[in-house]
């Protein structure tokens, strides 16, 4: 039974570890899509500084800033979209842990109890040794 536990403990021990590993991730991916979405703000700021015109209608604003603009709203629509990946994540990660900590615990009682037993074993032989001395 022993190599049971322990082998169980390690499985559910490595599938906590790959969900740790997909959240963070993901929280990565988010960070990277917020931070690349925010360099782009600045570059479309700067190209409606040198232009002058910060109309997105007006027919002379720059094509850059438009192209800049969709490649930021893709960023963050993506950024949102992670997040919801993120959510489902962390609740297996949860549901991992709590797994975990299930077979833990019963690997801890079967060990009480076969240490229960153990001892139990171990107070007979004593009193049966005391029982052969006490009648000699």
């Amino acid at each position: 039974m022993k190599s049971k536990s322990a082998s169980l403990i390690r499985l559910k021990k490595f599938q906590v570890d790959e969900k740790r590993r997909q959240v963070l991730q993901i929280e990565t991916m988010i960070g990277d899509f917020e931070r690349m979405a925010a360099e782009l703000d600045q570059q479309i700021e700067i190209e409606q500084q040198k232009t002058g015109i910060t109309d997105t209608a007006h027919f002379a604003y720059s094509t850059f800033a438009k192209a800049a603009m969709t490649r930021r709203d893709n960023l963050l629509v993506s950024a949102n979209d992670m997040r919801e990946k993120l959510e489902a994540a962390q609740d297996e990660l949860a549901e991992a842990i709590e797994d975990l900590k299930k077979v833990e615990l019963l690997d801890q009682r079967e060990h009480a109890r076969e240490n229960a037993e153990a001892l139990k074993k171990e107070q007979a032989e004593y009193d049966e040794i005391g029982r052969i001395r006490h009648r000699r």
